[in-house]
């Protein structure tokens, strides 16, 4: 373990078994009073500073330890240049050995983050108590994603652009980014059009939440690791998910989740909805009126512990096809 004292300002890390330094932090009871261990795997330009905004007191109550940690390159840890998803899986299962997490622990990942979640499903899932993705991507390229829920979302030629501009001229893609947060901080409403009203309102509490911007953009590091994180999200996998038979086949209880907000401008709700139904072991759940940023929400938050953890159902978030 790589000691913070001699940078009293600096997070704690590790060193992994490749020699790179993968900083966390740890949040709710202490680990040895513990009754649950969970690792957040956080998304896109994020880093371990945006807090799971669960209530406290539910977390001292029900001896809830959470460990934060910056993904390869993000925040206070190293970038990896052979980032892949089975690299963030292993990542996630240093950090759990490390720390002396148990034979098993739970994961939430959020947003860009469900890809190393699934990676771990895939590859580690003899070391899961239970998963809950909350708002996770849905990759276009997955070969079993039926193309008549895909041909007219413009999302879908939106990421295909996005990944062919990323690998093939990023000096490029570096130059217009920049460009187009600079209009975006010089206009009068600075704030992206992708967030609903009800993610912006939950903004005003969200504790080290800061919007991509041309400053931060200009690092070309930064901006490298931003490409690096994209390209493995969306170009092809070495695995579909959605022919994953359940890493849980002895429970009888569902003990992988989705959460999904149905105002979502980020993610197609009815990809979610295919997802649930390919794969009847995980629970679905839906937000009403809920965006992209449900880890904000303490209501939501607390029901995704809930029924994580305790496996209670919850009637609010029940989804309606009708």
């Amino acid at each position: 373990m790589v000691s913070s004292e001699t940078n009293p300002n600096s997070s704690a890390k590790i060193k992994l078994i490749d020699g790179r330094n993968l900083a966390y932090k740890e949040r709710g009871v202490p680990k040895h009073k513990s009754n649950y261990r969970i690792i957040m795997v956080h998304g896109f330009d994020s880093s371990k500073e945006r807090d799971f905004l669960a209530p406290k007191e539910l977390m001292n109550k029900m001896g809830i330890y959470i460990v934060q940690f910056d993904r390869a390159g993000y925040g206070e840890s190293d970038p990896n240049p052979k980032r892949s998803l089975r690299s963030e899986a292993s990542d996630i299962e240093e950090l759990a050995d490390h720390l002396e997490l148990g034979s098993k622990f739970y994961i939430i990942g959020f947003s860009m983050g469900s890809y190393p979640t699934w990676s771990c499903i895939k590859h580690i899932s003899h070391r899961l108590g239970g998963v809950a993705f909350v708002v996770p991507i849905v990759n276009y390229q997955w070969p079993s994603l039926p193309e008549c829920l895909t041909k007219d979302d413009e999302r879908k030629r939106w990421y295909k652009r996005m990944t062919l501009v990323a690998r093939f001229a990023p000096r490029l893609l570096h130059w217009w980014l920049i460009r187009k947060s600079s209009l975006s901080s010089s206009a009068d409403n600075s704030k992206p059009t992708y967030f609903t009203a009800k993610d912006l309102e939950l903004l005003k509490n969200a504790p080290g939440f800061q919007f991509l911007t041309s400053e931060k953009l200009k690092s070309r590091s930064v901006f490298n690791n931003l490409c690096s994180d994209f390209l493995v999200a969306f170009s092809k996998w070495d695995f579909d998910p959605l022919t994953l038979s359940n890493p849980f086949p002895e429970n009888d209880q569902n003990f992988v989740h989705i959460w999904h907000g149905c105002e979502d401008k980020f993610i197609n709700l009815k990809l979610q909805r295919h997802v649930s139904e390919r794969l009847p072991w995980i629970q679905y759940h839906e937000v009403p009126d809920g965006g992209h940023l449900l880890i904000y929400d303490t209501i939501v938050c607390e029901a995704i512990l809930k029924s994580l953890l305790l496996r209670e159902d919850t009637p609010l978030y029940t989804p309606n096809f009708s």
